[in-house]
C-alpha cells in the first residue's frame, strides 16, 4: 500500500517538479525530467479534476486537483488512481522521453502486481518490468552521480523484490495495510465507553472475530451475500445479476440501429434467419445492471439527463475480459425460442492506437467513440467490470470531430469481490 503510493509518489513527483533535494552544483533546471512547474502543472491538477465526473462511484474516492491538494492530506487511494490510473495519459507528451516509457514500465507492473489473480506468465512480465525499471532510475537519474546518490531511496530496491514476494506469500494487495486500517477505522467508530475504551475495543474486536467465524463456517449468514435488501422492483437474474430500476412504464419500439443491431445477434446466437412480421420489436428498457462483483453498471440512457458535474459515469464496461470495451445505451428482456434472455445495447469503441498502446507499455488505451454507429446487442453475462472512459485529445492526432477517450480500470477489484463489498444503490423511478 505505502511503497505504490506514499513512497513512490514522494520520490517521483518532486523530481518531475524539481523540487526534490540536491547540490547547488545540479540545479533543477539541468533535469530534463522536471517539467511539471508553472503552467504546466497548474493545468495538469486540473486535468486530474476534470477525470473526476467520468470515474465511476465504484472508483471511491477520486483523485483531487493534485496542483492544488498535495499538501493537503492526498489519500493514498487518491495516489493510486492517479499514478496507475490518469498519469499515463495526461503525462504523455508532457514528460519527455525516455523518461515517460521508464514511468509507464512501472505503472504496467504495478497494475499487475495490484491484482488478485495474477498468471505466471503476467508475473514474469511484471517481474521483468520492475527490474528494468529499477536499473534504468539508476541510469536516467542517478547517473552514478556522487551528488545525487540520495535519488535511490529504498523504495526503488523493494520493488525487486515484489514478484518473488508473490510466489512467496501470495499478491501483495492481500497483505497490505488497506484491510487493517479500515479495521482499525471501524473498531474505532463502534467504541461507546470512553470511560473505559481498551476494554470496549477488545471485546468489540471478540465479537468481530465470532462473527467473521461464523460467517466462515456459514457463508449464508452474511447478509451481503444475500438479495434480501435488493430494492424495489430489481429482478434477480441469478447468478450475480440483477435489473435495477429505472424501467419503462411501457414498451417501446427500438430504433432502427437498436433493432439491426439486435437482428444480427439473433442470427449470430440462435440461427434464425425468419423474425417474424412483428419486427422491429418492442422493449422495456432497464437503467441499471448489478454485477457479481458488487458494481453497478448504469446506462447511458438515464446518466445523459444528468449534468456531467452531478454525475460520476458509470456505462462503460469490459467485455468478457476482453480488449473489447462499450458504452451501455440501455438493458432489456426479450423471448427468443421461448427463452427469455436479458440483453444489452451498447456501442463498441475501436481498438487502442497501436502507437500510443506500444510507446506507454500497453498502460495508455485511447479508443475513438463511435455512438450510435457501431451497435451491436450482447448478453448482460458477457459485462465484467465497469470502467472509466475518460475524453481527451490525443497528442499528434487530427481527431476533427471524432471523439478519444482513455481507459481507467479500478485496481484490486476482484479483492472487493472476495470480501462481499457491493456499490450502494438506491431506487431509482
Amino acid at each position: 500500500m505505502h511503497l505504490a503510493t506514499f513512497n513512490l509518489s514522494d520520490l517521483i513527483l518532486p523530481l518531475w517538479r524539481g523540487q526534490f533535494d540536491h547540490d547547488r552544483r545540479d540545479p533543477p533546471s539541468n533535469w530534463p525530467w522536471a517539467v511539471l512547474q508553472g503552467e504546466i502543472w497548474e493545468s495538469h491538477g486540473m486535468a486530474v479534476s476534470a477525470a473526476t465526473p467520468y470515474l465511476p462511484g465504484s472508483f471511491d474516492r477520486p483523485p483531487r486537483n493534485i496542483a492544488e491538494k498535495i499538501n493537503s492530506g492526498y489519500k493514498a487511494w487518491e495516489w493510486l488512481l492517479y499514478l496507475y490510473g490518469l498519469a499515463p495519459a495526461l503525462l504523455f507528451g508532457i514528460l519527455p522521453e525516455p523518461y515517460y516509457s521508464h514511468f509507464c514500465k512501472l505503472v504496467r507492473a504495478m497494475r499487475i502486481i495490484q491484482q488478485y489473480h495474477i498468471s505466471s506468465s503476467d508475473l514474469i512480465l511484471a517481474d521483468g518490468l520492475l527490474r528494468s525499471f529499477a536499473y534504468e532510475f539508476e541510469v536516467l537519474y542517478y547517473q552514478r552521480r556522487e551528488d545525487r546518490i540520495h535519488f535511490c531511496r529504498q523504495s526503488i530496491h523493494a520493488l525487486l523484490h515484489l514478484a518473488s514476494e508473490v510466489t512467496r506469500i501470495g499478491p501483495p494487495i492481500c497483505s497490505s495495510q488497506w484491510t487493517m486500517e479500515r479495521t482499525i477505522g471501524n473498531l474505532g467508530e463502534e467504541i461507546r465507553q470512553p470511560s473505559n475504551p481498551y476494554a470496549n475495543l477488545s471485546q468489540r474486536g471478540l465479537l468481530r472475530c465470532q462473527v467473521n467465524a461464523l460467517i466462515a463456517m456459514v457463508p449464508d449468514l452474511n447478509p451481503s451475500r444475500c438479495d434480501s435488501d435488493l430494492p424495489r422492483g430489481a429482478l434477480d437474474l441469478t447468478g450475480g445479476y440483477v435489473l435495477l430500476r429505472a424501467q419503462d412504464r411501457y414498451s417501446r419500439l427500438m430504433k432502427e440501429t437498436e433493432a439491426m443491431a439486435l437482428k444480427k445477434y439473433i442470427q449470430s446466437h440462435h440461427s434464425l434467419t425468419q423474425l417474424g412480421k412483428d419486427w422491429p420489436p418492442k422493449i422495456v428498457r432497464w437503467a441499471r445492471l448489478r454485477l457479481p462483483n458488487g458494481q453497478v453498471a448504469r446506462s447511458r440512457w438515464k446518466e445523459a439527463l444528468k449534468p456531467i458535474n452531478k454525475i460520476r459515469i458509470a456505462r462503460n464496461f469490459i467485455v468478457d475480459n476482453s480488449v473489447s470495451l462499450g458504452e451501455v445505451l440501455y438493458y432489456f428482456q426479450c423471448r427468443i425460442k421461448g427463452s427469455l434472455s436479458t440483453l444489452a445495447v451498447i456501442s463498441v469503441y475501436s481498438s487502442p492506437l497501436p502507437d500510443l498502446l506500444t510507446r506507454s507499455h500497453g498502460t495508455f488505451k485511447s479508443c475513438k467513440y463511435f455512438g450510435d454507429h457501431n451497435l451491436i446487442v450482447v448478453d448482460v453475462t458477457s459485462i465484467k467490470a465497469v470502467v472509466a472512459m475518460i475524453p481527451h485529445s490525443p497528442p499528434g492526432i487530427d481527431v476533427g470531430e471524432d471523439q478519444y477517450y482513455y481507459l481507467v480500470e479500478r485496481p484490486g477489484l476482484d479483492v472487493t469481490d472476495l470480501g462481499g463489498i457491493h456499490e450502494r444503490f438506491n431506487s431509482e423511478t
